[in-house]
């Protein structure tokens, strides 16, 4: 038996709130998780139909840029992803779907002179590599490394270029910028450049490896 306290009544162990805040606190994280997801899903689906229109953003109006921004903003804000150069999802091949980077776009071109084709962005991040790769009509492409700033952004250092997939041409020293992952799941990625150009991307092969 436990001793009698003062006045004869007998102790009893403190009852912590502790043990009772836990499961209502993990529970809450879940909730949470699962509104975001939810969210993010119609984000996604509102975002994919915005940009479909838009030739990769050459066609893009003032009024279509501010509805895409808008719509990348709020997806941002329920990210899955917080530590996307850690993710093995940020692995693989990604199609470009949508930019508002005019040296990619190239709205100032006659649309027959702009790529036509599909674009895509490469990353490894256990190499800490990435490529550029244009398709039809000229299959240009630019291989970088990759220098981690932090968890969610490199510093992007371009090596070599290759004109019609055959002219290998060492790249100038400024050929440099950043890149941060802003959202990141298993099929879509929104990243934003250094001059404040954004970039929708979807997976299309996470086995595809860069050239070292």
């Amino acid at each position: 038996t436990l001793p009698a306290g003062r006045g004869g009544r007998e102790w009893r162990a403190p009852v912590s709130s502790f043990s009772s805040f836990l499961p209502s606190f993990f529970t809450g994280s879940k909730k949470k998780e699962e509104e975001d997801a939810k969210k993010a899903a119609t984000l996604k689906e509102e975002l994919l139909a915005a940009i479909a229109p838009l030739d990769r953003g050459a066609e893009a109006t003032p009024e279509d840029k501010d509805r895409v921004e808008q719509i990348a903003q709020q997806l941002e804000e329920v990210n899955p992803t917080k530590e996307p150069l850690k993710s093995e999802l940020l692995n693989g091949k990604w199609e470009l779907l949508y930019t508002t980077s005019t040296s990619i776009r190239q709205k100032l071109r006659p649309k027959f002179l702009r790529p036509y084709g599909t674009i895509y962005q490469a990353i490894n991040t256990d190499t800490l590599r990435a490529q550029n790769m244009e398709t039809l009509p000229y299959f240009n492409q630019v291989t970088a490394n990759l220098v981690p700033l932090n968890s969610r952004k490199v510093a992007v250092r371009f090596d070599y270029f290759k004109i019609f997939s055959l002219i290998q041409i060492k790249a100038p020293g400024s050929g440099k910028g950043e890149l941060e992952i802003t959202y990141l799941d298993e099929e879509l990625r929104v990243s934003r450049g250094d001059k404040g150009n954004l970039f929708v991307l979807k997976m299309v092969d996470p086995l595809y490896r860069v050239p070292l």
